[in-house]
């Protein structure tokens, strides 16, 4: 009796889930095709790079974007508008306390908690961004295309390094920094790739 009722509850359960987001599919984003790229801006000009993507998923139902979320390996950052010694140099300093502390916070983390379809593809997605253990909401832009046995998300983000405790060569915490200061505002460009089955 008491294992007739269990699986009554376990078949209820399950009709529940699937009758509150019928259609509803997870899709697991391909690291090796998706990428994070940076750049950051100071008075005497700018730097780019790139972050590995560790993994993901996208969560979609009738072709539409739902939510979905993205984990970045922040102990990959590289510098990619600088060679030899000035490289390492600044990907060490990028890797450091004074930025992304990434000894003890090797990943950073974009959940998707709602996308709004404008049609075309286009959405606005509002998400949380996890940086340094420091979570803040963040709203943009996305645009979701479908190729064969795939899904491809592109999006434009702007970040406040300050909200995530990045105070280095800012001019709201340091005076006269002159043309050392490094601007707050940093753009992250992402591709998300998930295979569409």
């Amino acid at each position: 009796m008491i294992k007739l009722f269990l699986s009554i509850l376990i078949v209820a359960g399950s009709f529940t889930a699937y009758a509150g987001n019928p259609g509803k599919e997870v899709l697991k984003v391909k690291a090796d095709q998706s990428s994070v790229n940076w750049t950051a801006y100071k008075v005497t000009g700018k730097h780019n790079g790139s972050v590995a993507v560790k993994d993901g998923s996208l969560n979609v139902k009738d072709g539409l974007l739902l939510g979905g979320s993205l984990t970045m390996d922040m102990t990959s950052i590289t510098v990619l508008d600088q060679q030899g010694g000035g490289k390492t140099k600044l990907e060490g300093h990028l890797k450091s306390d004074d930025f992304f502390g990434v000894e003890n916070h090797p990943t950073a983390t974009l959940v998707i908690k709602k996308a709004e379809a404008k049609g075309s593809g286009l959405y606005t997605v509002t998400a949380d961004l996890t940086i340094k253990g420091i979570t803040h909401p963040i709203t943009f832009d996305a645009v979701v295309k479908h190729e064969p046995k795939l899904l491809v998300a592109t999006a434009d983000l702007k970040v406040d390094r300050t909200l995530y405790d990045i105070r280095y060569g800012s001019n709201k915490f340091y005076d006269d920094l002159g043309d050392k200061a490094i601007y707050d505002e940093f753009d992250l460009s992402v591709k998300i790739v998930a295979e569409n089955n």
